[in-house]
């Protein structure tokens, strides 16, 4: 890590990317991120199954991908830190020619990336240092390892609810969304307050007053706005966990929706 990420690293304020990586069992956080961890969970108590669920449906959306629909390049927007099954790991399982860009911005899954998410021989992956919020950027960079004339399916996942705006989170995604060939495809995985809207908005108060990012939680019919002009796949934009399960995943409602989306 270089000098100027380690002064971007505050490892006195929680940060998603590092509460993520706790709750599913990593070991790449420091102990402000626990104490927040555990007093979320206290709170929320099914906030260890949300991001086993979410984990779980990263599995199966890539898997679709890749298997079914023969995808061969993913644009990973909001990494995160490596855990089991990366999405190049899933992809490349499957198709070891697969082409996958990370993409985030926190200077210690940046370190991690560099480290961790390598390619096979036949495949190829790349890591972005870059925010959401700059598509032209993103999509200029990634262009060095996906072809944009070609489909290519663009995940979104915990990421978008970082974009507090509706009205620029729908701006920045349609900006990926037009960059897009026929074929390609969008998924989306939000913080969603349907289920509990008291328990949704305890959450998200005790994290914006303590953690980093702040984040807000839409609805599920906000959620599928996001998918303008898309064609939705069945079964819509649902708790992840019933997106598609398959046996032995997660059985229960959580507060993370997620939808996916093919351009025509």
């Amino acid at each position: 890590m270089t000098e100027s990420q380690i002064a971007k690293l505050d490892t006195g304020v929680p940060h998603s990317a590092r509460l993520w990586n706790y709750w599913l069992g990593g070991k790449d956080n420091f102990a402000c991120d626990r104490e927040a961890g555990n007093e979320i969970a206290r709170r929320f108590p099914s906030i260890i199954q949300l991001a086993r669920a979410d984990r779980e449906f990263l599995r199966r959306v890539v898997g679709y991908f890749v298997a079914e629909q023969g995808i061969g390049q993913i644009l990973d927007i909001g990494t995160g830190l490596p855990t089991a099954d990366n999405t190049h790991e899933v992809a490349q399982k499957i198709a070891p020619q697969t082409r996958v860009v990370y993409v985030d911005n926190d200077p210690l899954v940046l370190s991690h990336a560099r480290a961790l998410l390598t390619s096979g021989p036949e495949g190829a992956t790349d890591y972005l240092d870059a925010d959401l919020n700059d598509p032209e950027g993103i999509l200029r960079e990634a262009a060095r390892t996906l072809d944009f004339t070609k489909p290519v399916a663009v995940t979104m996942l915990g990421i978008v609810h970082f974009i507090l705006d509706d009205d620029k989170a729908r701006a920045v995604i349609r900006q990926f969304v037009d960059a897009l060939p026929s074929g390609s495809f969008l998924t989306i995985a939000h913080g969603c307050h349907d289920i509990n809207r008291a328990e949704a908005d305890d959450i998200v108060g005790y994290w914006n007053e303590r953690g980093t990012p702040k984040i807000v939680y839409r609805s599920s019919e906000e959620i599928a706005r996001f998918f303008d002009g898309l064609e939705v796949l069945e079964p819509g934009v649902v708790s992840c966990s019933r997106w598609r399960p398959e046996p032995g995943d997660i059985d229960i409602d959580v507060n993370q929706y997620a939808g996916v989306g093919r351009k025509r």
